[in-house]
């Protein structure tokens, strides 16, 4: 199984002890697109991307900065680095070194800039949501730059762990960049959703929250099949079979 997440816009690029790490396979399409931002003004990244004028200023920064090789001097491994809701339901830094290996196995970030990340790729801090609608030579956006690079990862990947699961996890936003009819595998999208006034109800918060816990509890049980998703709390979220499908598995929560 290969359990799919989205990045987060928070980072956290303070010094880690651990200094196992790998390198992002896409990182030659990394830099095209940083050597297109590179021509980008402040006041047009703030444009592209709708941020304010110190993110947009941090930004042209971060893409300027931007060089290879990556090394634990100037990057730092994905699943450390991003800062979001997702993440402080993962709770990364609470893996030990077998936790983290079954992690790199299994867990995949999709990225803006990176395309796909295992979770101790390197990275260099930068800002590039996978909606953005930057345009190259031959492409509108990320999307169609893309392509089908990040599926025939993803293929690779599920084929090196023996499963034939995708679990999605992530955002649509960022799912979108996976091309399902391409996939290799079956896949599996997890809902989870809170019952106010007698309906089920997503609350964004709580349910990135429940993304990463659940990818958190993948990862220390060890869990590479569906059915054992099905006996899973997750933050209070437990499987529903009655509203669940072949495609979706619905997480509910009173």
């Amino acid at each position: 199984m290969i359990v799919l997440l989205s990045p987060a816009k928070s980072l956290n690029f303070e010094p880690t002890k651990i200094k196992k790490h790998s390198t992002p396979r896409l990182l030659e399409e990394s830099t095209v697109l940083v050597d297109q931002l590179k021509t980008k003004s402040a006041s047009s990244i703030k444009k592209l991307m709708s941020v304010s004028d110190n993110i947009a200023t941090l930004n042209v920064d971060r893409f300027n900065s931007f060089k290879t090789p990556f090394t634990l001097d100037n990057a730092k491994q994905a699943i450390l680095a991003f800062n979001g809701d997702v993440y402080t339901g993962l709770e990364a830094d609470s893996f030990d070194s077998k936790d983290m290996t079954f992690a790199q196995k299994h867990i995949r970030i999709l990225s803006g800039l990176y395309g796909v990340l295992k979770p101790l790729d390197l990275m260099q801090a930068y800002r590039l949501e996978m909606g953005t609608r930057l345009k190259m030579k031959r492409t509108k956006n990320l999307y169609e730059f893309w392509d089908e690079k990040i599926t025939a990862i993803i293929n690779e990947d599920l084929a090196k762990s023996k499963g034939d699961v995708i679990l999605n996890l992530a955002s649509k936003e960022y799912f979108s960049s996976v091309k399902p009819k391409l996939a290799n595998g079956k896949v599996v999208h997890v809902h989870f959703k809170e019952l106010r006034k007698g309906q089920y109800k997503v609350i964004s918060f709580s349910a990135k929250k429940a993304r990463g816990r659940m990818a958190n509890l993948i990862v220390k049980n060890r869990i590479s099949d569906l059915k054992s998703l099905f006996k899973l709390n997750v933050d209070g979220y437990q499987y529903n079979k009655e509203l669940s499908d072949e495609s979706n598995l619905f997480f509910g929560k009173e």
